[in-house]
C-alpha cells in the first residue's frame, strides 16, 4: 500500500479512512479485517466517493429492519447465490504466482483457512504465519517487513493462547 520510503502523509486517502472504521470495529467486538476488506472491495469496484459508503450504510440499515423477512428464506434457496459469489471471489486467486513457493504456499493456506476456520482474521493470521515460516525456511527472511513478523507473532501467541492471550 505504501512504498518503501513512504510516510503516512503519502498514504492514500482510501487507506486513511479505513483506520476509524477498524477502531470502531474493534470497539464493537467485530473483526477489524472486515472493515478493511469491505472498503478495499468497494474501492476496487470503482466506488471512491462518500456516496458509495452512504449507499452501503443505507443498505445495511434496511437489512437490519428486514432481517425477519430475510430469515424466512430457506438456506437452500440462498446456497446457489453464495456459490456464485464464491466463484467471483476466487477469480482474483488466478493472479497469484503459483510458480513461486514463497507466494503460493501462504496464499493457498490463507484461501483454505478462511472457510475452514469460519474466520477471515484467523485465515489471514495463518497465512501470515506461513509466509514468515516459508520466508525464513527459504532464506528470504529479509524480504518481509518487520511489521509482518510482529503481526505473525501476535497471531501465533493468540492461536496457541500464550501470554498475554492466555486469559
Amino acid at each position: 500500500m505504501v512504498g518503501h520510503c513512504a510516510t503516512i502523509a503519502q498514504a492514500s486517502s482510501d487507506t486513511i479512512e479505513i483506520v476509524p472504521a477498524a477502531i470502531l470495529s474493534a470497539l464493537l467486538g467485530t473483526s477489524t479485517v472486515v472493515s478493511y476488506i469491505e472498503s478495499a472491495s468497494g474501492v476496487e469496484a470503482g466506488g471512491r466517493t462518500g456516496l458509495t459508503t452512504l449507499t452501503t450504510a443505507v443498505c445495511f440499515l434496511l437489512a437490519l429492519v428486514l432481517t425477519p423477512l430475510f430469515l424466512a428464506v430457506p438456506a437452500a434457496a440462498t446456497a446457489p447465490a453464495l456459490v456464485v459469489v464464491g466463484v467471483f471471489m476466487l477469480q482474483s486467486a488466478a493472479e497469484i504466482d503459483m510458480h513461486d513457493f514463497g507466494v503460493a504456499a501462504p496464499a493457498a493456506i490463507t484461501l483454505l483457512a478462511i472457510p475452514l476456520t469460519f474466520s477471515i482474521a484467523e485465515g489471514i493470521g495463518l497465512g501470515l504465519m506461513a509466509a514468515v515460516v516459508v520466508a525464513v525456511g527459504t532464506g528470504r527472511a529479509r524480504t518481509l517487513p518487520l511489521f509482518t513478523y510482529l503481526i505473525a507473532l501476535v497471531f501465533f501467541l493468540q492461536f496457541f493462547a500464550i501470554f498475554p492471550f492466555n486469559g
